[in-house]
């Protein structure tokens, strides 16, 4: 076997994977990824949407190997052993547990279910990097249970004493600036036909250690609020837009209606039965001929004929309101609302939907949680924003309500809407 692999990569061009990686990457836990859209049910609104978590996951990795190996050459940085591997291979299964369409499946699906279960893709990660390496045919990569151990903190984002700054590459909590960020920005927006000005390569040749952190020359500071807005700009424009977030209501219900059969709640817990989830599910339930998934068939029969659930309407929920408002308790006031009209409504006609879009950090502002350097780098401070630029965001962070019916026929968006505006105006 050749000690490296050379793969062409549309977003990174030629990428390098040492052999110990390419045992990790030709894994069936691994391969997994290839049927597993990276912007779930996007595809069925945008056609160039056709990427896989799998390229997703190479291209991170390589991402990951190139930034670590550029800070381990930076003078006074002590290496520990292996942890330029256990970056790599981080990056390389981060996503290991993402379920079909993605997000839709730990987002929705598992909380539809109606058992109080709080599980993650993350966790899912976690419990399919042991089952893939533990059922690895060779280990051409010594890894201590440390190694392993360190690993999956990093997947998680989890900090330990190990290597701290580190844990800025892969997933980044403090900031939220990470490799994993560079690779689905670049690849979503080439996928989708959209332009995105944020320059990765550039960000991270002007990186450096200090603190136990990753900063930045302070010129980059535009650079990563690019970065933000084009992540917000997707979000806004495509990852919840309002057909696609119908759409994953509609396999949402799909699947929970289908549970009966297939049991996810069980399903999650064993890797051995999960390596086989993935979107061909609805494939599986709309041609397997059992009783129990009539309801699931119907669903994934509309979503076919592209009878889809019908977006009513929406409005932003101000900023000072939105911790007023009770978020379970509207499908039932929505539908019990009455304005001149015989139509009769249930709670289950009625799908509330909220989104929140920010800049990866909540309502606060990302780049306050970055440290800039000038002329030397041990030098560090935070940048006063508004010193900066008054075109930067005074808020970061919107909250959209919306309302779907799943029959189209009992939509009522006038009355609705008024409905809308005139609660908000009590809370």
């Amino acid at each position: 076997m050749s000690q490296e692999k050379l793969i062409n990569d549309p977003i990174h061009g030629y990428m390098t994977f040492k052999k110990w990686a390419v045992e990790f990457i030709d894994a069936k836990a691994f391969q997994r990824l290839r049927d597993i859209k990276q912007l779930g049910n996007s595809y069925y609104i945008f056609p160039g949407a056709c990427h896989n978590r799998f390229e997703h996951s190479l291209g991170t990795a390589h991402l990951a190997y190139t930034l670590t190996k550029k800070l381990l050459e930076q003078p006074g940085i002590e290496r520990v052993n292996n942890d330029l591997e256990c970056v790599t291979l981080a990056a390389l299964c981060h996503d290991l547990g993402h379920g079909p369409f993605s997000h839709v499946f730990d987002g929705d699906v598992i909380p539809g279910l109606g058992l109080n279960i709080k599980w993650k893709h993350e966790d899912g990660s976690e419990k399919m990097f042991d089952y893939l390496y533990d059922n690895m045919e060779t280990h051409s990569i010594d890894l201590s249970t440390d190694d392993l151990k360190f690993i999956k903190n990093l997947i998680k984002g989890d900090r330990t004493k190990r290597s701290p700054y580190l844990f800025d590459i892969v997933s980044n909590k403090r900031n939220s600036v990470d490799v994993d960020k560079f690779d689905y920005l670049a690849r979503d927006c080439y996928y989708l036909g959209m332009k995105s000005l944020f320059d990765s390569p550039r960000l991270m040749r002007f990186s450096y250690v200090t603190e136990d952190q990753i900063v930045y020359h302070h010129k980059e500071c535009f650079n990563i609020y690019e970065m933000f807005h084009t992540r917000y700009t997707l979000y806004k424009k495509v990852y919840t837009h309002r057909v696609s977030i119908a759409i994953n209501f509609m396999i949402r219900d799909a699947l929970v209606e289908a549970n009966p059969v297939y049991h996810f709640e069980n399903i999650i817990k064993e890797p051995g039965e999960y390596i086989k989830l993935n979107d061909y599910i609805l494939y599986k339930i709309e041609y397997e001929d059992r009783k129990p998934l009539k309801k699931s068939k119907e669903i994934i029969e509309k979503i076919r004929n592209r009878k889809l659930y019908k977006f009513v309407n929406e409005c932003f929920i101000p900023q000072d309101k939105k911790d007023k408002i009770i978020k379970k308790d509207l499908e039932s006031l929505i539908a019990s609302y009455r304005k001149g009209n015989n139509v009769s409504l249930n709670k289950n006609d009625i799908i509330v939907d909220w989104q929140y879009l920010n800049y990866a950090n909540g309502e606060k502002n990302p780049v306050e949680h970055i440290k800039f350097y000038k002329k030397d780098p041990n030098k560090v401070f935070s940048l006063d924003t508004d010193g900066i630029c008054y075109l930067f965001p005074k808020q970061y962070e919107e909250t959209v309500l919306r309302i779907f019916a799943r029959d189209p026929e009992k939509v009522l968006y006038e009355n609705q809407l008024i409905f809308l505006f005139n609660y908000l105006s009590l809370v």
